[in-house]
Order: C-alpha cells, then sequence, then structure tokens
C-alpha cells in the first residue's frame, strides 16, 4: 500500500512530536500479541485496522468486549461509534453477545463529547459488574446479554443515588 504510506509520512511531517512508525500488516499484527502495551494509537487502513481490532480485542479476552471509534478530529465530519464485533448472526437473538463492547464504546463517545465523568462512571459500572462475576460466557461467565446489561445499568442507578 505505498500510496497509504506515501499520505502517512508527509501528514506526519505535520507532527515532529508523535512517533510514527510504519510497519506491514503481519508485522503488526504479531506485535499486537507478543508486545500490545507498547501501542496507544494505530492508523491504519479499513482492511488492515480490522483485521487488527479483531487480534487486539481477542487479545482483550474477547471480541465482545472491545470498544472502537472512527474520530473526526476536526469536527468537520461525524465520529463513528461502534463496538469492533460485527452483529454476530450465528449468535443472534440467543441472549449469548456480550454488551461490554457496546457499552464502552458509549462511553468512548461520551468522552468526546467532553463527558468525561459519566463516561467514567460508564467504565466503573462495566468493572464493578465484570469484577462481581457477571459475565457473558465468552469470558468465562454464565449470564446472558440482558443480565450483564441489567447488572451495568443498576450499578450506574447506584452510583447515581450515592
Amino acid at each position: 500500500m505505498p500510496f497509504w504510506d506515501e499520505v502517512t509520512k508527509a501528514v506526519a511531517t505535520e507532527y515532529p512530536h508523535v512517533d510514527v512508525q510504519s510497519n506491514h500488516i503481519d508485522a503488526l499484527a504479531a506485535f499486537f500479541v507478543t508486545k500490545p502495551s507498547e501501542f496507544d494509537v494505530v492508523v491504519a487502513s479499513n482492511l488492515f485496522g480490522d483485521i487488527l481490532t479483531d487480534v487486539g480485542s481477542a487479545i482483550m479476552g474477547s471480541i465482545g468486549i472491545a470498544p472502537s471509534a472512527n474520530i473526526n478530529l476536526e469536527g468537520r465530519y461525524p465520529s463513528m461509534f461502534e463496538p469492533v464485533h460485527g452483529s454476530a448472526p450465528d449468535i443472534a437473538g440467543k441472549g449469548l453477545a456480550n454488551p461490554i463492547g457496546q457499552i464502552w464504546t458509549a462511553k468512548m463517545m461520551l468522552d468526546h463529547f467532553g463527558y468525561d465523568e459519566l463516561g467514567q462512571t460508564l467504565l466503573d459500572a462495566i468493572e464493578d459488574v465484570t469484577e462481581s462475576g457477571i459475565k457473558t460466557r465468552d469470558i468465562g461467565g454464565t449470564s446472558t446479554t440482558k443480565e450483564v446489561t441489567e447488572a451495568i445499568k443498576s450499578s450506574i442507578l447506584q452510583a447515581a443515588r450515592v
């Protein structure tokens, strides 16, 4: 993808304080597995970004818990917030999907719009619920989509009462 590399190199010159590295997708996927803590932000084409978000979320424990956002920093166009996972038609309607990816994505959206405190409330609720053992089967639990969602909702409401 030479064009992508050329554009990245040109844009990088406008941000000399940002460390920019270029990697081939196969090496980058391997680095995600062998040294995930080395990464903060990855800019990639849609195809390669999709591959890397699946690898990254699998490293976190499940594709069902990973949030995602395509952010337009200038605000000229709307940003898009969606969980990494797709529609999962194989488990649709069975109560097996993990809602955390979608809820965590909402946290990212709240942060983006400057509602950091509300975003933190969502993340705290996710952490409280998973720490208490209420988890879907993809991360070692037995709870349904609805049970996890309701537990997170209850945690948020409880935090609001404090």
